[in-house]
């Protein structure tokens, strides 16, 4: 069979968890108790990835995202992701990491998170077949394919949109935006439940009804925004951030 995917893959989260799961306490005695972890380890779990993961896709190419030393979200809302700032990376991860960018194409920029260029490359039409490889649910807000946790799913424009709104409505705590106060899950399934009310004035009004404005209920969608292709000035190579008019309902 003729392969004829590229598979775009959030190398920060392949990293992580590759490099993580292979790390191992070691007690020496009563009081001392250290980490450990074999990078040959690593690697095998790596290739033996790559290998079944081409393979049930079907790929004829990889490129690898990774997020920039810095983030544009910090400038719209400065507590994002504030709660990881004493976070370390995995014993292994930057060796892993180097590993991989000396075997296939990777793509970064400074300001961007992972995820932010996945979006971008993913609808920025110059991939054969773009499928996402992520096991983050904000990978929804990309329309196209992504595999997540298994499964492969085409996502509309509707779907992404509403996945958006969603997440602007509800927060992320992991990442340090809140949403809209008194807004679960439930009730923002609820309020986007039909096409004429998944729109932005049903996130803004809702917003207002909080007693919020909006300026803040646009802080938070331009947090919660993974960026597309139109969210990105490829030649000055800047964001341009989030507004209303620029999504289809």
């Amino acid at each position: 069979m003729k392969k004829t995917n590229t598979l775009l893959f959030d190398g920060d989260m392949v990293v992580f968890q590759i490099t993580i799961g292979h790390e191992t306490e070691v007690q020496w005695d009563n009081d001392v108790h250290t980490l450990h972890s074999r990078f040959s380890d690593c690697l095998d779990t790596f290739n033996d990835y790559m290998k079944n993961i081409v393979e049930e896709l079907n790929a004829d190419d990889c490129i690898f995202t990774f997020s920039g030393s810095d983030n544009f979200r910090k400038t719209v809302l400065p507590t994002y992701k504030s709660n990881r700032k004493n976070t370390r990376k995995p014993l292994a991860y930057k060796r892993l990491k180097e590993h991989i960018s000396e075997l296939y194409q990777t793509k970064i920029h400074e300001q961007l998170e992972a995820d932010d260029v996945l979006g971008i490359l993913a609808t920025n039409g110059k991939y054969k077949n773009p499928i996402i490889v992520s096991d983050d649910k904000d990978l929804y807000t990309i329309p196209g394919r992504t595999y997540r946790l298994g499964e492969l799913r085409e996502i509309s424009e509707q779907e992404a949109f509403k996945y958006f709104l969603t997440q602007t409505l509800t927060g992320d705590v992991a990442d340090g935006y809140k949403g809209c106060p008194g807004v679960g899950a439930k009730k923002a399934e609820t309020l986007l439940s039909t096409p004429e009310t998944c729109t932005w004035d049903q996130v803004l009004n809702t917003y207002l009804a909080a007693g919020l404005t909006e300026d803040d209920a646009l802080a938070q969608a331009r947090v919660a925004r993974i960026l597309h292709a139109s969210d990105w000035d490829a030649k000055k190579e800047r964001v341009i951030l989030w507004q209303p008019q620029t999504i289809l309902a």
